[in-house]
């Protein structure tokens, strides 16, 4: 009998079975104490996540607010009147008043020192003391007045450079530059920064009668800290 006339045989041996593995109730409550405290944690996790992103949100908006803008100075006059007088070496005069501007919201300043400077081509020809130490409130506007003068040793010019006044003014302008340096302090509340010393720069120029040509008036100063 050839092998594909032969009958298929059913195999009646026993199959294997699986394996079944019983877990005590030690094993249980270990698998719901795992997953609890995982629980736990994911919660916790958010809660702070959550906590920081406010955080993060409400000191960016108070930082929005509160953070202090630097004072805004404005050229309102200048004049040489000696410039127009003969001599006018014996009584050379400077005089200049500008504007400080706190435009701060929430933020005084205090102005510990303030003291100023006249530039000729970038010499320095004077120096004075400028104002006595004050608070400046939040959005509010102080005057800035100072003086150089022969006379009060503030202004320190010789006839030559005197006569390059008069040749400058010859051609119809003489220009010159203020510098302010002020250490100030700004004030939030009750809370007080460090020290910070400022810098203003004010270019301006006068005209043969020494006094302030109209496009350097209400001109804005440069202003830097160092």
């Amino acid at each position: 009998m050839s092998s594909s006339d032969r009958l298929p045989i059913r195999d009646t041996r026993p199959q294997p079975q699986p394996v079944k593995h019983h877990h005590s109730a030690r094993y249980y409550a270990q698998r719901v104490r795992e997953s609890f405290t995982t629980r736990v944690t994911k919660v916790l996790c958010a809660i702070f996540l959550s906590f920081l992103l406010v955080s993060l949100i409400v000191f960016f908006i108070v930082w929005l607010s509160l953070r202090p803008h630097r004072p805004r100075f404005h050229m309102i006059d200048f004049t040489v009147p000696g410039l127009a007088q003969k001599p006018g070496l014996d009584n050379a005069v400077i005089t200049f008043n500008v504007t400080a501007r706190n435009s701060n919201q929430h933020i005084g300043i205090y102005y510990d020192s303030m003291e100023g400077f006249v530039y000729y081509k970038d010499k320095q020809i004077g120096s004075t003391p400028l104002l006595h130490p004050f608070f400046q409130e939040p959005k509010t506007t102080t005057v800035v007045y100072g003086q150089f003068g022969i006379g009060t040793a503030t202004l320190a010019v010789n006839s030559r450079r005197w006569k390059e006044f008069v040749n400058d003014r010859q051609h119809g302008t003489v220009h010159f530059r203020l510098g302010i340096m002020s250490v100030i302090r700004f004030k939030v509340s009750t809370w007080k920064s460090v020290h910070h010393k400022m810098h203003v720069n004010c270019d301006v120029a006068v005209g043969s009668d020494g006094l302030i040509l109209p496009a350097w008036k209400n001109r804005k100063c440069s202003v830097y800290f160092s």
